[in-house]
């Protein structure tokens, strides 16, 4: 269900006492689910009327009880019981902010119908809607049916207790008079409208079946003079089903005050999914039926799925993601300096490689940080993190490492190498991308070449652009289409630089994809000797050839890796300056 369009009970009740003060023609639409109410709630045509934009909505609901019938496979002879049609009534209330009237059938006896009134009004309902026909009622437009009228003073007496028994002044009350439909006199349904006035009906609904509107509009001219001579102001409803060529500025002239179109959206869905079958039938697929359909995407937005996953992806914004540091691994670079320290206690700036990366998380609101640590493990220091071990650090590669914090995966996370330095704003822009795995991805790699003996992980874009010497902001369209460090730095358009994201989906696809590769493959796989040193591009890359999209996120400079002393030199007179 959507949330946009919801609305308290005392909020809604008023709305269609306060469309009738306003003194203009209230159009109201039958709804007989959720998404037909969403749909009668929200519609809207606009044009323009001497040169000023219009927009034309529907005012309020009708909740019918012949739609709600056949929408449950069932006629329309009150077989349907009053829970079942205050749960649709419920169903409609739920995601709509619009008055709703209510077709009430015949309101039962005056017991029953008390009991109705109690429940509509504590719902939020605006208006119910009673004929004054005998129980069980037959439907109005069925032809050759006997239709049987209650006694109009038993009708009457059904009305004042109804009005006894509502607490509010913005609930109404309206008498339906079936005399026409029931082919009585025009004089029998104007004396009936002088009785339910007086007994205190809130307003009167004429019915008709005919195909001219000469009937109701009679009704209509002698029902102004039966208001005068009471002294009343009481609305008068049609319900132009039959006699549909009359227009509602037609119907207001003559005094029609609400206008309901009592069935149409029923009637519409019914015949398109008749159609629908048929046509799946008729080419046993369904590519001839999608004309007649609407896309999914629109029946997500619709009931509010788009709203939910906007603030599923919100949520993953604002929620502490669990930042994974693989750091297992020796670097016999720093043996000499670190003296059985891993490489991630490296001093720089007068604070530890980890430290540096530490203070970067946090300043980017990331306090649940995972190390997973291997060689050196007594020698790793560091407050603010979690400490796992990979005990067999030097049989695998990093991604071994990784997968040590398969748990804190779950829902989502951050890998960043451990041996990388960055300006805050890289992960701040990182938090804001909403794609399933994003790759932080540098394109200042086009314009130097890469130290001696340094291995980097290149990428190939999608978009294979060669991008200006600028900054450029992320886009969606920033896909990977090749990452490896065996990719030839000539083609490579940007270079990985050990940092992505993960969404709970992008994390299931990645643990899948890596578990399906370890079941099923064995011996040299995408650019690794053997799978037991499968690396992360190698998973990623495995990814992207299976049709999973991976975005990168484009930076221009911003960071440093420590792979060597005349890194450290850098980095030192960075955080010196």
């Amino acid at each position: 269900m959507t949330l946009l369009n919801t609305i308290l009970p005392e909020q809604r009740r008023g709305k269609l006492k306060a469309l009738l003060e306003s003194g203009r023609t209230i159009r109201v639409l039958e709804a007989h689910n959720g998404l037909s109410g969403i749909i009668a709630n929200t519609v809207e045509v606009t044009g323009e009327s001497d040169g000023q934009r219009v927009a034309l909505q529907f005012d309020a609901i009708w909740e019918s009880s012949l739609t709600d019938s056949a929408s449950k496979g069932h006629p329309d002879i009150e077989v349907v019981t009053f829970d079942s049609r205050l749960h649709t009534i419920n169903e409609i209330l739920a995601v709509t902010d619009k008055a709703m009237i209510v077709d009430g059938d015949t309101g039962g006896d005056a017991n029953t119908f008390e009991y109705t009134i109690s429940k509509l009004e504590r719902a939020g309902v605006s208006a119910v809607i009673i004929e004054d026909k005998v129980f069980p009622k037959r439907n109005s437009l069925e032809s050759g049916i006997q239709q049987n009228l209650q006694e109009p003073e038993v009708f009457a007496q059904k009305i004042r207790r109804g009005k006894s028994i509502q607490k509010s002044d913005e609930f109404m009350i309206i008498a339906r008079i079936e005399s026409l439909i029931a082919g009585k006199p025009m004089e029998d349904a104007l004396n009936r409208a002088k009785l339910y006035l007086q007994a205190g009906v809130d307003g009167i609904m004429i019915h008709s079946k005919s195909k001219s509107p000469d009937e109701v509009l009679e009704f209509a001219k002698e029902y102004q003079v039966i208001l005068k001579n009471l002294n009343l102001n009481k609305p008068l409803v049609c319900v132009p089903t039959t006699y549909n060529k009359i227009t509602e500025d037609e119907l207001n002239a003559a005094g029609f005050n609400i206008i309901i179109y009592a069935n149409h959206l029923l009637r519409s869905a019914y015949q398109v999914m008749m159609e629908t079958a048929k046509t799946l039938l008729r080419n046993q697929r369904s590519l001839e039926a999608d004309p007649l359909c609407a896309p999914v995407r629109d029946i997500f937005k619709t009931v509010g799925f788009l709203e939910v996953t906007e603030k599923d992806q919100h949520d993953e914004l604002t929620t502490n993601i669990p930042v994974i540091i693989p750091a297992a691994g020796e670097d016999p670079v720093f043996q000499k300096i670190l003296n059985g320290k891993p490489k991630n206690m490296l001093e720089i700036g007068g604070k530890t490689l980890l430290a540096h990366q530490v203070q970067t998380l946090n300043n980017a609101n990331l306090a649940d940080i995972t190390v997973i640590t291997g060689y050196g493990r007594d020698n790793l220091c560091a407050e603010g993190i979690n400490i796992l071990e990979n005990p067999n650090y030097h049989k695998g590669s990093m991604l071994n490492s990784l997968l040590v914090a398969k748990e804190k995966m779950v829902n989502g996370f951050i890998m960043l190498y451990s041996d990388i330095l960055m300006e805050d704003h890289i992960l701040r822009k990182l938090m804001e991308c909403k794609e399933g795995i994003v790759l932080v991805a540098d394109n200042s790699t086009q314009y130097h070449q890469p130290d001696e003996g340094n291995i980097l992980d290149h990428i190939i874009s999608k978009n294979h652009y060669k991008a200006a010497r600028r900054e450029i902001r992320f886009v969606s369209e920033n896909i990977v289409a090749s990452i490896g460090n065996k990719i030839n730095p000539e083609t490579a358009t940007h270079e990985f630089i050990g940092l992505a994201r993960f969404s709970k989906t992008g994390a299931e696809q990645f643990l899948e994809t890596y578990n399906d590769v370890k079941q099923n493959f064995s011996g040299q796989f995408q650019e690794s000797e053997d799978t037991s040193r499968l690396t992360f591009t190698d998973l990623i890359q495995e990814m992207i050839d299976r049709g999973f999209l991976i975005h990168y996120m484009e930076i221009h400079k911003g960071w440093l890796e420590i792979h060597n002393m005349d890194h450290i030199a850098l980095a030192q007179k960075s955080f010196s300056a």
